[in-house]
């Protein structure tokens, strides 16, 4: 059972940029899809991104797509985050993911960490 931890977040200015890092402290994360979802307070859950265990051709949301990129070493899943603006202060969460009925579904959420994005 893989057991998820997110790392990396913390305060930036609008326009900066953050990595984040997602691993496993139980069953390597190496043959799971990782993706990440965020959440805010008064805001949606927002999914937005998954990627294979190959990290081929990763899915991101609308909000993300051309600022965030996801890749993914035999251990690590990073999502770079560039051109940060204030909607995208979160709680952010690395789950595993997979394309399901209403859109992508996530499971086996880490803890999150938070991104707080400032004027």
């Amino acid at each position: 059972q893989v057991q998820l931890v997110e790392s990396g977040g913390g305060s930036v200015q609008a326009g900066g940029s953050l990595r984040l890092s997602c691993t496993s402290s139980g069953e390597s994360l190496r043959d799971y899809a990782i993706g990440w979802i965020r959440q805010a307070p008064g805001k949606e859950r927002e999914g937005i991104s998954c990627a294979s265990s190959s990290g081929a051709r990763p899915w991101y949301s609308d909000s993300v797509e051309g600022r965030f990129t996801v890749s993914r070493d035999r251990e690590r899943v990073y999502l770079q985050m560039d051109s940060l603006n204030l909607e995208d202060t979160a709680t952010y969460h690395c789950a595993t993911c997979w394309a399901g009925i209403k859109g992508y579904d996530y499971e086996d959420w880490g803890p999150g960490t938070q991104v707080t994005v400032s004027r």
